[in-house]
């Protein structure tokens, strides 16, 4: 009698290599948009720098290595460790773009959060920060064709999540059209 397939596996998607590097490279230009809100706050913390530095290293040809790995949890924890919510934001804008070169290649709605998580939080920040904010339009406008097409791979992001997960899926949303 034939199985029925695992139910908590998700299904495999194709995933090129430039494609993940124009992911990687996109997240780092939304989360560098929102930078100076983090460096205002705390000036002496290279982390969330370092992490958009090997995030765009990385877009450029560069192999993906633990050190990128490492510096997208160090700009995690300097997110935690921020004095403000917006600059915890722009700090977990750069850790999502250091992040987003290791999007898996499944079919799972929390890999929406990979590709547009930086682009999500940095416009958070901006929200927080800014009687302006403009990091969410010109997400949408930015966005490589692999973003849109790796998208079109993926089920919808995910519920919840608060006022970025709303962002995220207000981009999400806008990028699938």
């Amino acid at each position: 009698m034939p199985t029925e397939p695992d139910r908590t596996e998700s299904a495999k998607i194709e995933l090129s290599e430039r494609e993940l590097r124009d992911i990687t490279g996109y997240a780092a230009a939304c989360a560098h948009r929102t930078l100076p809100i983090f460096e205002d706050a705390e000036p002496a913390d290279p982390r969330p720098r370092e992490a958009l530095d090997a995030a765009l290293a990385f877009a450029a040809g560069g192999r993906r290595t633990a050190d990128l790995r490492a510096r997208a949890w160090a700009a995690f924890k300097a997110a935690r460790e921020a004095p403000t919510p917006a600059a915890g934001d722009a700090a977990r804008a750069a850790s999502h773009a250091a992040a987003a070169a290791y999007l898996h290649p499944l079919a799972d709605a929390h890999q929406v959060k990979h590709i547009l998580g930086a682009a999500a939080h940095a416009a958070r920040a901006e929200e927080l920060a800014s009687a302006t904010p403009e990091t969410l339009d010109w997400a949408r406008h930015h966005a490589p064709q692999a973003v849109t097409d790796v998208l079109a791979r993926l089920p919808t992001a995910p519920a919840g999540g608060g006022r970025v997960g709303h962002l995220l899926r207000e981009l999400d949303a806008a990028l699938r059209v």
